[in-house]
């Protein structure tokens, strides 16, 4: 009992820690459930009833349907429950090799384990994401395969010098991150028809036209001239013997190439390791749709076509796409690191978005730097672990987490990558992955591949869901609990046989028709069946949900109950302090009103002074209801038009202690029953520590001093005492010395600038009239002379013919 009680607890904390309550009111009240299996598939949180006794005659077969906590409230016995949840199954988990370099030394290395698990079956509920833990690390001295790929056009003549010493320098450099080391060698020209190369004659034998220091090689697409070797002085002897060649435009045939050295991996000779694809050029490429200028109209196929290690499919079939070589490197695990000249660099930086596990170095103008873009791309291609997979079946979701080096969590794309990892780090990735709701169980388990980008090493994930009970297997037809055999009882529910009807099968469908409804299943005759709320089945009402909330039941013996229709208060329904039955609030003890709104309770209608109301009104509803209109608030203690209680005794304080204001008979009148205490200084009554009835009061009398006092009412309204301070606070008067000094200087001040203000322009003035006068009296002069205003008498005429006679 203990043990089933445990069960049973545990259970319920399940659902409650998950917040299901949405669940158990929308997601698995579906009138179109008829059975276990679509009820697990309504969603992650659905069980079924087993129970053949659990339903009533009447009652719908979809309402065994329901949260687990839902049916097991309703009676459901936890062994007769169905609902399977999701796990996890680890079929194959080799833990991480840690020093493999160690195991080659005592012969016992066979193969290099970096991802851990290898294999992993997921039974997945639908709806419901089961996670696992994928880990990835960095393994010492693991093998690497590294295949040079060489533009060998004309253009890079000055480059292959440098090429034929990189396999020593390659080997020697290598040395430092593994043992285990190859090198292979390729060679890529363009396709040897026009207008991509010269067909005369003389340029497919030399297209370079020199004989000194030697004549080029004829024209080639893609030659492979070297498998993957440890031996690197073959490798310096074989590319040492290469010649460069030519073409004529400046793009060069490398996707060709590129698809060929990763498809042909036989005659390459790579293994599965670590694989290095390094591409050097100086110029861009080819790709998809360039075959039809030189006539090439046939798409390419993406197959191996070596023959005697020559390509021999690049004049029959087009260039490759890029996203068909992106495709292709990812498939292979093959790493590439673009080697190329600078004015071409932003070309192959563009692809880096494209293809899997790429690098881009900008290489010299002899490439002699090429060893050092090799050694720095191999160190952050294998830095930065990237997970991926493969396509996943149709409605099924995979997200991934990432624990990287150091200790946060991302999610999101971010989540499947870790930057920065050295040999001997290892990071780790939660995998979920959730499948769709479904119909019916596939046959066998659907399969996803996990890995990292680049590397060889994978997991495989196997995907079955859980579409189907236990239970169906227990089919009992023509059972005697569906009426005599009058159907099959199946996860506790009967399927009718044909003409039968109801919940175990118990009315014959041609005797239950209209007659029935009329007389059993309509409140009055006017009325619609089952108030329009149900169906009548077998002479009685069956309810139904409301098909926009599932929540919402209707009950009764015509169905014309509910629970939802009630009045609400503040925008809940029986204001949160009752329960809904049959359309009318049941309030909770301490409430009353159609809505429950009212609370029997005044304690919210308790004023300070703990009076209900402050003694102004009457409490109605848990809110007062002010006699007078000048009080306001819920307890009637606000008056914003009333005058503070310090205002309404500032007379009699002015009277009695200081003898001003009112006369000393109304002061005698009026303020007899004062009952005040005199301190020195208004400083004493700041210490007075604050309390309930403590006032601070300060009042300007007639001569604009400050009064400081005290007012500390009791329980009694009558009951105040003050404390006043002797010494008022008035202003002081005006330094008269101070204020005619000051008016003085200001005066004389004033004065003797506007006399520097008026010498000033004066000054000016003179200066320009005097500047007027000296102007005048130069233009007044002239030579004494000459008269400027004397005209000859004389007038002179020379014959223009004169000298010609």
């Amino acid at each position: 009992m203990s043990l089933l009680f445990a069960v049973v607890l545990l259970l319920c904390c399940r659902y409650c820690a998950t917040g299901t309550q949405a669940y158990s009111d929308h997601e698995c009240q579906s009138q179109g459930v008829r059975s276990c299996g679509e009820c697990l598939a309504a969603g992650p949180h659905c069980a079924w009833c087993i129970e053949e006794n659990f339903l009533e005659v009447g009652q719908h077969v979809w309402e065994r349907c329901d949260t687990a906590r839902a049916l097991l409230k309703r009676g459901c016995p936890l062994h007769r429950l169905e609902d399977p949840r999701g796990s996890t199954v680890l079929l194959k988990n080799q833990k991480i090799t840690f020093h493999p370099n160690e195991q080659r030394h005592q012969q016992q290395y066979q193969h290099v384990t970096q991802l851990q698990p290898q294999t992993v079956l997921l039974h997945l509920r639908p709806g419901e994401h089961q996670t696992f833990e994928v880990k990835f690390k960095r393994v010492e001295d693991y093998p690497i395969d590294l295949y040079y790929l060489m533009d060998l056009s004309f253009s890079m003549e000055d480059d292959l010098p440098n090429v034929k010493k990189l396999g020593a320098d390659l080997m020697e450099e290598m040395r430092n991150t593994t043992s285990d080391f190859r090198m292979g060698f390729g060679a890529f020209v363009d396709k040897t028809v026009m207008p991509y190369i010269s067909t005369a004659e003389d340029m497919l034998r030399n297209p370079c036209k020199r004989t000194e220091p030697w004549p080029c090689a004829p024209p080639f697409n893609y030659h492979h001239i070297l498998s993957l070797t440890t031996n690197g002085s073959l490798f310096t002897e074989l590319v040492g013997e290469q010649r460069i060649s030519g073409n004529l435009d400046s793009p060069e045939g490398g996707l060709d190439a590129l698809m060929q050295a990763a498809m042909c991996e036989e005659e390459i000779g790579w293994r599965n390791v670590t694989r290095l694809l390094v591409f050097s050029t100086d110029a861009g490429f080819h790709f998809a749709g360039d075959g039809k200028l030189g006539g090439i109209v046939l798409p390419n196929d993406g197959k191996c076509h070596l023959y005697k290690n020559v390509y021999t499919g690049g004049n029959s079939q087009d260039y490759p796409s890029v996203s068909h070589v992106a495709e292709t490197l990812r498939q292979k695990n093959i790493q590439i690191i673009f080697a190329v000249t600078e004015d071409v660099a932003h070309l192959y930086e563009g692809l880096r978005s494209i293809f899997p596990k790429c690098a881009v170095g900008t290489l010299s103008n002899n490439s002699h730097n090429i060893l050092q873009i090799i050694v720095e791309a191999y160190n952050a291609l294998t830095s930065e672990v990237v997970m991926e997979n493969s396509k996943l079946p149709p409605g099924y979701h995979i997200s991934y987490t990432s624990h990287c080096k150091d200790h946060k969590q991302r999610r999101g794309e971010q989540g499947r990558r870790c930057s920065n990892i050295l040999v001997g780090d290892e990071v780790s990735f939660d995998v979920s992955i959730t499948a769709p709701l479904c119909v019916t169980a596939s046959q066998r388990p659907s399969r996803v591949i996990i890995k990292p980008q680049g590397y060889s090493e994978e997991v495989e994930v196997l995907l079955s869901p859980i579409c189907n009970c236990s239970c169906q297997k227990d089919v009992v037809p023509h059972s005697a609990s569906c009426s005599h055999g009058n159907g099959t009882l199946e996860c506790g529910a009967c399927r009718c046989k044909e003409g039968r009807v109801g919940t175990w099968c118990e009315c014959d469908q041609a005797k239950s028709g209209k007659v029935l409804d009329s007389y059993h299943c309509r409140h009055v005759n006017a009325s619609e069946v089952c108030s329009g709320q149900g169906e009548c089945v077998c002479g009685k009402c069956v309810c139904r949900k409301s098909s926009k909330k599932p929540n919402h039941t209707y009950y009764g013996q015509f169905c014309e109950c509910n629970d939802f229709s009630c009045d609400q208060y503040r925008g809940r329904q029986c204001g949160g302090q009752g329960r809904c039955v049959c359309g009318v609030c049941k309030c909770f003890p301490g409430f009353s009103g159609r809505a429950c709104e009212c609370p029997l309770s005044m304690e919210s209608c308790l004023s300070q002074n703990g009076k209900v109301c402050a003694g102004r009104g009457v409490c109605h509803c848990g809110t007062c209801s002010c006699h007078d209109n000048r009080f306001q608030g819920p307890t009637c203690e606000l008056c914003p038009s009333c005058p503070s209680i310090c205002t309404l005794h500032r007379q009699c304080i002015f009277c009695r202690a200081f003898s001003l204001g009112l006369n000393p008979r109304e002061c005698e009148v009026n303020c007899a029953d004062l009952n005040f205490t005199l301190v020195r200084q208004a400083g004493v009554l700041s210490t007075e520590s604050p309390s309930p009835g403590l006032h601070r009061c300060m009042e300007m009398d007639r001569e604009g001093c400050r009064v400081h006092f005290l007012l500390r009412t009791g329980l009694k309204e009558d009951s105040v005492h003050f404390h006043v301070a002797v010494k008022r606070e008035c202003p002081s008067g005006p330094n008269v010395i101070l204020i005619t000094a000051v008016l003085s200087a200001s005066v004389v001040v004033l004065g003797v600038a506007l006399l520097l203000l008026w010498k000033l322009l004066t000054s000016i003035h003179d200066r320009r009239e005097f500047a007027r006068f000296q102007k005048e009296l130069e233009q007044r002069r002239w030579n004494r002379r000459d008269n400027p205003i004397y005209r000859s008498a004389i007038t002179t005429t020379v014959n223009p013919k004169y000298k010609e006679q």
